[in-house]
């Protein structure tokens, strides 16, 4: 491990999956590529990290579509020789009665500052290992709960075991969602008190010296959503690792409940909206839960075109996003007007390479991507094929779609193969292309070539969403409904537009609508200074606020120091 590494104390920053690069797929979708933007903020600002994920060799999965719309999964490898160095140290956890070696890989993230952040990817692909055993970090988000349970004892317990083992000095831990919340035990282990210092009825562990040293961000808004183990699994798979009455006092009486870990042993939690936070605390009462909103990372995704106006009118936006308020005073709409243009051309021309369709330059283009699973309701806009034709009757609009289904989500499944229905039925009336296998250069393409990114989550649950964020600094105005970011970031017809009222609604569908006819497409078709004044507010009041830089900057100053 170089020196520069381990001279400083970090903060252990554990994430299940991160987007380093398009081409490591240790990534499924928005909580990966937030990761990737938080270490790349974190390289940019100096504030020293040490990140720990798994290998993820088998990664997530390469998505296939054939005729009918059919999701098809395909594998995805990666080889981490390629792009990270290896490990000397190893460790092992007890899994099932038996060790299980962990080994891993250094790579190493260089900001745009010339900053360097290392991070570490556990694999368990051992010769020291049964055959099992070494596919425990191949699969993300893969296999059985027995699964899911194992890697998570490899990237809690087992991470923590790393960064020691590799000589780092950690003044705090930050669990980047629940995955890796059997750190805290970890710790409890750690930091227990010397059995002589004990009487009858004590417990050994020092809790409050462990939640000191923990902050957890939590992300899912749904009770659902949080990762639950049956305690007679546990006990199969991790033995006796910690007294059981005192593990089912943190983490729940009838299961363990990761979140509620995480909860139980972290002195700072947070959500990652306001109203996710507001949402996180009616869904646990009891327990204060703050708002750090996400972010993007500035450079990462901003068309070189708008970077280098950005670069030559407003020097030093990269490091302080903020001075972006100013795009209002400092950039002409001829400027602006030509960078998104580039930027558009550049996305027609990936869909032309990808599809063989044809979309014209001149005619607006919606973009809708996302994971694609039930409440983010990806056939909201299409639930009125009739009035969708009529609108486009009158002003032609385009539509782009992106989006991968867990392989298990079979809801998710049959929405994208919905939306390939959806196609044929609009042939002829409304171009609509589907992009397949989304991933971070897709993303990239489509948040900045687009006129108007949509987003229609079913309220609350959407814990955050950061792609209109990306949208945001390539001056693409966002039209969503009201939850998420865009609950607090929407500043309706100055920086995008509201669709309903934040409430769960069958009208989301007519509001979309509505809003569509009478307000988005005919400004952009017959008002160009009015539709540059909102690229401009999307900029100067979207970008300057909702960045990963901002975003760091709180965790630093609300969580990081105390």
């Amino acid at each position: 491990m170089p020196r520069e590494f381990i001279l400083i104390e970090r903060i252990a920053y554990f994430t299940m999956e991160i987007a380093l690069r398009p081409d490591i797929p240790t990534y499924s979708g928005g909580l990966g590529v937030l990761a990737g933007d938080t270490v790349r903020s974190a390289a940019d600002l100096d504030i020293p990290l040490v990140t720990v994920s798994l290998a993820s060799r088998a990664g997530y999965f390469r998505q296939r579509i054939d005729e009918a719309g059919r999701q098809h999964e395909e594998p995805d490898p990666w080889d981490p020789a390629r792009w990270t160095k290896p490990l000397q140290a190893r460790v092992a956890v007890s899994i099932e009665g038996r060790n299980v070696w962990i080994g891993g890989w250094l790579y190493v993230l260089e900001g745009r500052m010339g900053g360097r952040q290392p991070v570490i990817l556990l694999d368990t692909d051992l010769a020291e290992n049964n055959p099992d055993d070494r596919q425990l970090t191949h699969h993300l988000y893969g296999g059985d709960e027995s699964y899911r349970l194992k890697q998570e004892i490899v990237l809690g317990i087992g991470g923590v075991r790393m960064i020691h083992a590799l000589g780092f000095r950690i003044h705090q831990y930050h669990l980047n969602e629940g995955h890796a919340a059997l750190l805290g035990l970890e710790l409890l282990n750690v930091y227990a008190y010397p059995s002589e210092d004990l009487r009858p009825g004590d417990t050994p562990y020092d809790i409050p010296r462990v939640r000191e040293l923990c902050n957890f961000t939590t992300h899912t808004p749904v009770e659902a959503g949080h990762d639950k183990f049956d305690y007679g699994l546990v006990r199969n798979v991790l033995g006796d690792f910690i007294d059981l009455p005192v593990l089912k006092q943190l983490a729940g009486e009838d299961q363990l409940n990761m979140t509620r870990l995480a909860l139980n042993t972290s002195e700072y939690v947070n959500g990652v909206a306001k109203r996710h936070a507001e949402t996180s605390r009616q869904l646990f009462p009891g327990y204060r839960v703050r708002a750090i909103t996400n972010g993007v990372h500035p450079y990462a995704w901003t068309h070189p075109a708008f970077a280098r106006l950005y670069d030559r009118h407003l020097p030093g936006w990269c490091h302080e996003p903020e001075l972006l308020v100013r795009v209002d005073c400092c950039l002409a709409d001829d400027a602006i007007w030509q960078a998104h243009a580039q930027a558009k051309q550049e996305l027609i021309d990936q869909i032309k390479a990808l599809t063989g369709v044809g979309l014209a330059a001149d005619r607006c283009i919606m973009g809708f991507a996302r994971r694609m699973t039930a409440y983010k309701r990806p056939e909201l806009l299409f639930s009125d094929i009739g009035r969708l034709k009529a609108i486009a009757a009158q002003r032609p609009i385009q539509i782009v779609l992106a989006g991968k289904a867990h392989p298990r989500d079979q809801a998710g499944k049959n929405a994208i193969e919905a939306l390939h229905a959806h196609m044929r039925e609009l042939a002829g009336a409304v171009p609509v292309v589907f992009l397949p296998n989304y991933d971070m250069e897709i993303a990239a393409a489509m948040v900045s070539g687009v006129d108007i990114w949509l987003n229609t989550p079913l309220p609350p649950w959407e814990a955050s969403g950061t792609s209109g964020m990306k949208a945001a600094f390539n001056g693409v105005p966002h039209l969503s409904v009201l939850d998420g970011w865009w609950a607090e970031g929407r500043i309706e017809g100055v920086t995008g537009w509201g669709v309903g009222n934040g409430e769960a609604s069958q009208d989301d569908a007519a509001s979309l609508y509505d809003k569509l006819e009478r307000v988005v497409l005919p400004l952009y078709y017959d008002d160009r200074p009015g539709w540059l004044a909102v690229m401009k507010g999307a900029i100067a009041k979207s970008a300057s606020i909702f960045n990963s830089h901002r975003m760091m900057r709180r965790y630093a100053s609300d969580a990081y120091v105390r």
